[in-house]
């Protein structure tokens, strides 16, 4: 009977060993003589390839831990090939690799799941051509990070984080990124659309959280699962966006200037030189993507910003210090905060950096080779997707000594190499709203250092790694005024 256990369990680890290499071998037989040149790696499991490893290591708290076993496993050469997002692909996670991938738009377009390019909107950003997002880029950059967009845009942020602050310091116990969440989706919704409406912004809000959700999930379209419900909020949100966009082209009188009050109005009135105007799904797109990606990465680094500094009180005073000096400086007569101040918050702004490379709220990006391409001595073929993968780079302690370290003074007279520091991705798809938000980011931890202190319920709180990194509680705490006088 013994015996018989044995020489089952021996058949199964068999059968287990030659399923995980029918998929190496499946693949290896389509490129043909390139299999030779294909980088080192492990195209895991038949249909599922390496997600359920993948997912595991995100899940159950230890996230580097998928990559580390590739490095274990068949050496530091910082390209890897995997069986990623139901494709086989190619996962680069060195500096030098990632600013390959990132800058040859010739042999690298954007590579999303089709699963993501459904929810996020295949007009968007992240699927249209290079010509579409070159002419887009242009069409939107003032709008957004503009030296006049800026200035203008920071009245109202000053005003809601300082209402914002002052509620919560009165309200007892919040989770405190649900609600600077909700406040940086507030900000945006006001820049892209004017909205003020309680009701709406929290529906919207509920909404895109939902279509978060589903735009790192596995594809499974079945009710109960991310996926199934991020469709679902998309089409609830495209609905919404239809409805607000259809009642603005009612109003809309002509083509004047004068009649565009915000983004939305902005890209319906915006031409390109061959006097073409952008259609409906276009504009929806857009604004899907922007408001996705606006609120999100703000509200989850601000949350960690505010965290580290509790937890490191001599950080937290140098912070504070310099806070203060600015606020001293300021005329009797200025009202609120003004762009030049911003500039000057250089110990803040590399608290932010340290924030940004630690928590490295996108861990990774999509590409897709147009054609043969040789990195490293190694063949990408042609059709395969990369992986950019950003957290081995900013977690790398040969760049970054003592990577886990929150240390923004690792940043003085320090200037990462291209390719080491990819907070908001890289080459002409740099995110296009990097500068908002470190201008919301600057603004709400001015005032929150100047009057407040965070006292979190449960510091030990476990986390989650997907979508981002965040307490399983959502920082659960209470925001304290330690200060009446007004800075």
């Amino acid at each position: 009977m013994g015996l018989g256990w044995v020489l089952y369990a021996t058949i199964f680890c068999v059968v287990l060993v030659l399923l995980r290499r029918v998929n190496g071998w499946f693949y290896d037989y389509k490129v043909g003589d390139k299999s030779y040149e294909l980088p080192p790696g492990d195209m895991g499991w038949p249909f599922i390839g390496n997600m359920w490893s993948f997912l595991i290591a995100f899940k159950y708290g230890n996230p580097d831990s998928f990559v580390s076993s590739f490095v274990h496993r068949f050496g530091k050469t910082g390209i890897y090939k995997a069986f990623m997002f139901g494709t086989p692909s190619v996962i680069v996670t060195t500096p030098e690799t990632c600013k390959r991938v990132l800058t040859d738009d010739e042999a690298f377009i954007p590579g999303w799941p089709a699963s993501s390019v459904k929810l996020i909107g295949k007009k968007s950003f992240i699927e249209i051509s290079e010509d579409e997002h070159t002419r887009l880029r242009r069409l939107t950059a003032a709008p957004i990070n503009g030296n006049e967009a800026l200035s203008t845009y920071m009245c109202y942020i000053e005003n809601i984080v300082e209402s914002a602050l002052d509620k919560w310091s009165k309200v007892g116990q919040i989770e405190f990124l649900t609600e600077v969440r909700k406040l940086t989706f507030k900000i945006v919704m006001y820049i892209f659309l004017s909205s003020e409406s309680e009701p709406v912004l929290e529906e919207l809000e509920r909404e895109y959280t939902i279509l978060n959700y589903g735009v790192r999930a596995m594809a499974i379209n079945v009710p109960g699962f991310a996926f199934y419900n991020a469709l679902k909020a998309r089409k609830k949100l495209v609905a919404i966006f239809q409805t607000i966009l259809n009642e603005r082209r009612l109003r809309a009188t002509g083509n004047s200037a004068s009649s565009k009050k915000d983004m939305m109005d902005a890209l319906l009135h915006v031409e390109d030189e061959n006097g073409r105007k952008l259609d409906d799904e276009e504009i929806i797109d857009i604004l899907l993507m922007y408001l996705n990606a606006g609120h999100e990465s703000s509200g989850h680094i601000i949350m960690w910003v505010m965290v580290y500094l509790q937890q490191n009180p001599e950080l937290f005073r140098k912070a504070k210090a310099e806070q203060e000096a600015i606020a001293k400086n300021r005329s009797p007569t200025q009202k609120g905060m003004i762009l030049r101040e911003y500039r000057q918050m250089e110990y803040l702004s590399k608290v932010i950096d340290e924030t940004l490379r630690l928590v490295t709220f996108s861990l990774m990006v999509f590409r897709k080779a147009t054609k043969d391409v040789k990195i490293n001595g190694y063949v990408i073929p042609k059709g395969w997707k990369v992986l950019v993968w950003f957290r081995s780079v900013h977690l790398d302690p040969e760049i970054y000594p003592e990577p886990m370290e929150f240390n923004p003074s690792r940043w003085d007279n320090f200037t990462p190499k291209a390719g080491a520091f990819l907070p908001f991705g890289g080459g002409s798809r740099l995110c296009p709203g990097n500068d908002l938000a470190k201008l919301e980011i600057s603004v709400f931890v001015h005032h929150f250092l100047l009057n407040y202190e965070l006292e979190r319920d449960n510091p030990e709180c476990p986390l989650m790694y997907l979508p981002h990194c965040r307490p399983k509680d959502n920082c659960v705490g209470r925001i304290k005024k330690v200060c009446d006088k007004k800075a």
